[in-house]
């Protein structure tokens, strides 16, 4: 079985050891030592990253007894040392020992378990057994979790029998057999990992929370502790600072000058849909004035576009099919390749069932109603033919 130093010592960097096995797995190769301080990835925490006899270790995979150490390059034998890329552990150690303290105030301050863990390359997640959790209960767990980051608490490991460490009281019961690795938090919490801690509490930094999502009978709250809060901090406040100098306001009158140019916006928005519509409805009249009638007495008009969405074509359809007897309307777009069918209602045709049986004959989807249908095509290349069918069904 292979030593773990990381179990006992998570701030050694660089190590000794002996190669026991070489394998090649593909294009890879999986190396085996007699120890280690590379860390696997378990308990959602990543793997380590770093340097094997020189050679970058990529992945690092535990295999019951021993672990493998994956390189790319041809792997060293003999005597090796193992270098640990330090920045990645620590911000780990941080994350990790940050997930304990913040699912132990959330269980302390409103009873919510944490359900699964999850650390990732910019920010870490944890899914609480919650049915809700309100800005106040954020700001509150953030402040509790701060207070025993500034008392500096000690972060201790201890291994011991399963009914010692049910004796001890784990925050949440493990179901591993054998020996267990308890982390402990000082009078905060006691949770079986195997992760990699820091030593006390105000090694973790900061802790922010960022971000709550509901997933299923969960709330996923997204966080983030130490280096990575500082420079999400800094990030925040530049972005802050850009936007109040948009306005040309100080930085805690920014928000509401947003919110008072989005309602400005929103009326602005309003009042061009009116004029876009009052303008469709004019334009769609003026269209079946100037479109004369073929010798079935309907007035067919079809327009082809280059691009663009046919929705704002919409309005004006609707007005052309509106505006007199017999009104028949296709427009048609190449980018992307879709169709426009509108009728007016004594026109004696069903809109929906033309361009439907057209487009999918030629492998598209469309439909609509008696009145009014859309539709796609897979290429471009079948609009002139798809095009001339609806026009032969309707003119």
């Amino acid at each position: 079985m292979s030593e773990r130093f990381y179990y006992t010592d998570p701030y050694l960097t660089s190590f000794e050891a002996q190669v026991l096995e070489v394998r090649p797995v593909g294009e890879r190769f999986h190396v085996y030592l007699d120890r280690t301080a590379f860390y696997h990835a378990s308990g959602g925490q990543p793997h380590d990253l770093g340097l094997l006899g020189g050679r970058p270790v990529v992945d690092v995979a535990d295999e019951d007894e021993r672990i493998a150490h994956v390189l790319e390059s041809e792997p060293p034998t003999g005597s090796v040392k193992g270098e640990i890329d330090w920045a990645r552990r620590f911000d780990h150690m941080q994350q990790h020992t940050g997930q304990h303290l913040l699912s132990a105030v959330l269980h302390e301050l409103f009873g919510y378990p944490t359900v699964s863990f999850h650390l990732g390359s910019e920010t870490s997640t944890i899914d609480v057994a919650a049915p809700e959790l309100t800005p106040a209960q954020v700001e509150a767990a953030e402040a509790r979790a701060a207070q025993i980051v500034f008392e500096n608490r000690p972060v201790t490991v201890r291994f011991c029998a399963p009914a010692e460490a049910v004796a001890l009281g784990l925050r949440k019961p493990s179901e591993r057999q054998g020996t267990l690795r308890v982390v402990e938090i000082a009078a905060c919490d006691r949770s079986a990992c195997g992760g990699t801690h820091v030593r006390a509490t105000g090694e973790i930094g900061p802790i922010l929370l960022r971000r709550l999502d509901r997933v299923r009978q969960t709330v996923r709250v997204e966080f983030v502790c130490g280096g990575r809060a500082v420079r999400r901090a800094r990030a925040d406040y530049n972005a802050l600072v850009r936007v109040a100098q948009l306005f040309s306001a100080p930085l805690d009158e920014a928000p509401s000058h947003v919110a008072a140019q989005l309602e400005s916006a929103k009326t602005a928005d309003k009042a061009r849909q009116k004029l876009e519509a009052d303008l469709a409805v004019y334009q769609g009249r003026e269209l079946y004035l100037q479109t004369p009638a073929n010798e079935r007495g309907r007035r067919v008009h079809e327009r082809h576009e280059r691009a663009g969405s046919l929705d704002h074509f919409r309005a004006l359809a609707q007005a052309f099919t509106t505006a007199g007897p017999g009104a028949v309307l296709l427009i048609s777009t190449e980018v992307p390749p879709a169709l426009l069918f509108a009728v007016s209602p004594d026109s004696g045709l069903r809109a929906g069932d033309i361009l439907k049986s057209v487009v999918t004959s030629l492998g598209g989807r469309g439909g609509g109603s008696a009145t009014l249908a859309q539709g796609s095509l897979p290429d471009a290349a079948l609009l002139s033919q798809a095009r001339e069918r609806v026009l032969a069904l309707a003119g």
